[in-house]
């Protein structure tokens, strides 16, 4: 039985707002895709001073969890030595992948995973004032709070890709 090779591809990651106007891009290559998870590996090329992480430092290694099923993305971040730093889950839409480029609808709210699992859930304001001002569905904004809520159980569970295994 021959196993099948995955050979890992340099992609560009558009992030979107709901009216379709790109709000972020980085590059990162793509090192697995099984089934409905895509994970993603970066690095960060400069120094960011971020308003809730602080100060990432250039060479801070990234691994980006995305599922076309799942309304939310998880990104591991590792200090430049390879000591875990945190995790940062977004919620958004489930992710396009096309050609070499990934892209998805960041739906505002954020949960900020500390080393020990202690958690924050960021942006809710954002999310509020966006939901009026796109008008997201009420079908949308209820798979954002049930993306929270599944975020939060894989925390509290320590659940893939919570577990280490990651």
């Amino acid at each position: 039985m021959s196993e099948t090779r995955f050979e890992p591809r340099a992609v560009v990651v558009r992030s979107l707002k709901y009216d379709g106007r790109e709000h972020r891009r980085w590059r990162a290559s793509l090192t697995k895709h099984e089934g409905p998870l895509i994970v993603l590996d970066g690095i960060f090329e400069q120094e960011v001073e971020h308003a809730l992480l602080g100060n990432i430092r250039a060479g801070t290694q990234s691994t980006e969890y995305f599922w076309t099923d799942r309304f939310y993305s998880v990104f591991r971040f590792r200090e430049p030595d390879g000591a875990h730093r945190n995790y940062y889950c977004n919620v958004n839409t489930p992710p396009t992948l096309e050609d070499d480029t990934l892209s998805f609808v960041d739906l505002d709210i954020d949960v900020l995973v500390a080393p020990d699992f202690t958690y924050q859930v960021l942006d809710e304001d954002e999310f509020a004032l966006h939901s009026a001002r796109y008008g997201y569905p009420e079908e949308l904004r209820a798979r954002a709070r049930a993306a929270v809520a599944e975020l939060i159980e894989l925390v509290e569970r320590r659940l893939f890709p919570f577990d280490g295994t990651g």
